[in-house]
């Protein structure tokens, strides 16, 4: 009798064992995906990059040098080694590279995102912080657009598009908006590179940069009051999105309103 329990004890933990090698196995394998994965995009990233930016690779290789270079010099001269800064000098050259790399290619992405419909709610998408976005509050059959953001600043109204055709649809929008606003400041922007606009690529930074005119409770507060205003939405405009960047946001409503 105690040999057959221990023999089905024996058996439960050789199963447990074989699952967990199982396991093991696969997490292994993902890992190895996962990493190939990130390989590939970085890999897609750098061509694209540098299909668009000229300078690319030269820039990478002078960072890469100047730092590596520098870092060398003052750890030698702090300790008098010519093999013990090596290995440092280089790994930090390599991450100022990769920073460079980061930096041009989002510049490279959204120099090819600008002026095509969607682009700003893409940007807008990737912007840190407690913001509340709503895309397409309003639009145009020429794919023009208003999208709206709530936070800590206030109501923040963001037309892209011909500034003819979405300045109106701005001041449309903020009147709406002001009904149920109460007291909160309401700020408009229009991408763009003309006079008082903010390109595409600054449109983040100038939103951060925006004074923090309500408190938490009084943003949840406005959230709820402006949800009413979700019924009330035009439909989206027809047609095919631009190619180039995914504007995933955009298409999300699209498919909520259809």
């Amino acid at each position: 009798m105690a040999q057959s329990t221990r023999a089905k004890r024996d058996g439960k933990q050789n199963g447990k064992a074989k699952l967990s090698r199982a396991d093991k196995k696969a997490a292994r394998a993902q890992r190895r995906q996962s990493r190939r994965d990130s390989i590939k995009q970085m890999r897609q990233a750098f061509t694209l990059t540098r299909q668009n930016d000229a300078r690319l690779v030269p820039y990478l290789i002078i960072a890469f040098v100047v730092v590596t270079a520098v870092f060398y010099l003052l750890v030698f001269l702090m300790t008098g080694s010519i093999w013990l800064p090596i290995a440092p000098a280089v790994m930090l050259g390599l991450l100022a590279a990769m920073f460079l790399f980061s930096r041009r290619a989002q510049s490279s992405a959204y120099r090819q995102a600008e002026g095509q419909a969607g682009a700003a709610a893409y940007v807008l998408g990737q912007l840190r912080g407690d913001w509340r976005k709503t895309d397409a509050v309003a639009g145009t059959p020429q794919l023009d657009a208003v999208h709206r953001l709530l936070g800590r600043p206030g109501v923040v109204l963001i037309g892209e598009g011909a500034p003819h055709r979405v300045k109106p649809l701005l001041a449309q929008e903020k009147k709406r908006v002001a009904r149920l606003a109460g007291d909160a400041p309401i700020y408009d922007v229009v991408v763009g590179r003309g006079e008082g606009e903010v390109p595409l690529a600054k449109l983040n930074a100038h939103l951060t940069k925006l004074p923090r005119n309500l408190s938490k409770e009084q943003v949840v507060a406005l959230d709820r009051r402006l949800s009413a205003l979700g019924a009330q939405r035009p439909p989206l405009p027809q047609g095919p999105m631009p190619g180039g960047v995914k504007m995933r946001s955009v298409q999300r409503a699209a498919r909520r309103r259809g």
